[in-house]
């Protein structure tokens, strides 16, 4: 949990400027022990002491609405068997036969600037739990009789709680999932959801400020009785009604970058300067080569070699990029032959110069990778899949591990020395995983290199392919369906709308169609 998300406990009340710009502005959660302990609620509505009679006596023959469970003591959410009992509804300008209550609770004072949507009565006879919900308002919860525990989730966590469709009458509550004892086979994600929640216990005349989306999930014990006010946020009553779709474009891409980055497990690039490649020294020689690689290549530089006969020849790679360029070769040509296809410009293995290296003659059923781990067979396969998830991308996984510099060094050398194994390697090899971390890596390499070196670059690279815009189109279809993907996961995350009932195991949604460009 983050610090700045840690609930506020106070045991003083605060001013009406001090709640609106220490508590409420930061859209925190916060306890305020004994604030209502000068209500006359407290002590004329103690069950313990006459309280059940004296409400019988000023409000017995009132009719009031309830909540039902059928699965008792937990409440699901369902709106059919949803009704709370107002004491006061300014909101639908409601009367209610509970106003007599007023005169025992009142207004606390550093809501004196609110203008409330409602105050609503909770009673309960017997031990309940609410399901797990957020309010569209403001929530001042305040224990007049009895305990109440209160687990409270961020808004940002609402991912892990199964939200009920947008569409649905219940669309604030979480799906009938048991918190305590969630079943993994159906909500995985469930399993990190305590990892974002705080507990707080409630006695009589404490108040609790439960911000504006924040899920919640309410224990009581067997007799509590407790009021609420529901006051607007500043936020929500200063978005103008004509930015609505604008408001939500920005909402759902925030949430698309956020999931794109969990999928490909990403981690913010450090404030390092650009060229920080360039401060590496590397070691003068390649280990089993016979010749030292140049300083250029160390550092990007590839204008000094790029007229030579051969351009960058594998020799000269640093050793983590030459079995970089060992594995991607490996992969292609395992995949070719699992297809049971010729290979392309036979890996130019026919032919004595540098680029025959031991790799290129590995089984297809194994290769290791540069994390020392074993690829096999099966895994490979995953490759011609559509794959979404750094971890099930070999490809992906490899270019993910170099750094911007030295995967440029890494393709110029196919270029120069497997044209066609780099054109198989891009254009049916190339998962949507793959395309997103590729084109992060352009990007990386363009923060790093001259204008004049991009150029040369793009134009070296997209020269090995016999339709350049062929291959621009499958990077870029790449990249929008992993795009795709994660909004669709947002919509099933935060939205609850599940767009494909197809699911991974591990609960990841499966990628159906893909969009048209």
């Amino acid at each position: 949990m983050q610090s700045e998300l840690k609930i506020n406990r106070s045991e003083h009340v605060p001013s009406a400027e001090d709640f609106s710009s220490q508590i409420e502005s930061k859209n925190v959660p916060a306890v305020l022990q004994g604030c209502i302990n000068d209500w006359k609620a407290c002590s004329k509505w103690n069950p313990s002491n006459g309280g059940l009679d004296y409400l019988q006596e000023r409000v017995g023959s009132s009719v009031v609405e309830a909540m039902l469970s059928r699965a008792a003591p937990v409440f699901y959410g369902d709106i059919r068997s949803h009704e709370r009992v107002p004491i006061l509804n300014i909101e639908n300008k409601e009367s209610s036969s509970l106003e007599t209550l007023l005169e025992d609770i009142r207004k606390p004072t550093f809501l004196e600037t609110k203008q409330l949507a409602s105050i609503n009565l909770w009673m309960n006879s017997a031990r309940s739990r609410s399901s797990t919900h957020y309010d569209p308002h403001h929530n001042l919860l305040c224990v007049v009789a009895g305990c109440k525990q209160v687990v409270l989730w961020p808004p940002s966590a609402s991912s892990f709680l199964y939200p009920m469709p947008i569409y649905g009458e219940a669309s604030n509550h979480s799906s009938a999932l048991d918190i305590d004892r969630p079943d993994i086979s159906i909500y995985s994600r469930a399993k990190h959801s305590m990892d974002y929640s705080q507990k707080v216990i409630l006695h009589t005349g404490d108040a609790l400020f439960i911000p504006e989306g924040w899920f919640h999930q309410v224990d009581s014990d067997d007799l509590t009785i407790a009021i609420n006010f529901w006051w607007e946020s500043n936020t929500m009553s200063s978005m103008l009604e004509h930015m609505d779709a604008y408001y939500l474009r920005i909402i759902l891409r925030r949430l698309v970058e956020k999931e794109m980055n969990q999928m490909l497990h990403w981690t913010a690039v450090d404030d390092r300067k650009a060229g920080e490649d360039r401060d590496e020294q590397p070691n003068n020689e390649v280990a089993g080569s016979h010749e030292p690689y140049s300083d250029d290549l160390a550092c990007g530089d590839f204008s000094k070699v790029k007229n030579q006969r051969h351009g960058i020849l594998p020799n000269q790679l640093e050793p983590l990029a030459l079995q970089a360029l060992h594995e991607l070769v490996s992969l292609v040509n395992d995949n070719i032959n699992d297809a049971g296809q010729s290979q392309p410009d036979q890996f130019d293995a026919g032919q004595s110069q540098p680029e025959q290296f031991d790799a290129c003659q590995s089984q297809p059923e194994q290769v290791t990778s540069m994390n020392g781990s074993v690829v096999k067979h099966e895994k490979k396969q995953a490759m011609k899949a559509k794959t979404f998830f750094l971890e099930d991308d070999p490809v992906a996984n490899i270019l993910w591990n170099l750094k911007p510099l030295m995967l440029q060094n890494v393709l110029l050398t196919m270029v120069h020395n497997f044209p066609r194994t780099l054109e198989a390697l891009i254009m049916h090899m190339l998962s949507p995983a793959g395309a997103e971390v590729l084109t992060r890596k352009f990007d990386e390499m363009d923060q790093q290199n001259k204008k004049q070196d991009q150029a040369e670059f793009y134009r070296l690279f997209y020269s090995v392919f016999n339709d350049q815009f062929a291959a621009m189109d499958a990077i870029l279809h790449g990249k929008e369906s992993f795009s795709f993907q994660a909004f669709r996961n947002v919509l099933d995350q935060y939205l609850g709308v599940n767009s494909d009932p197809a699911q991974h195991s591990s609960g990841r949604n499966l990628m159906g169609p893909t969009p048209t460009t």
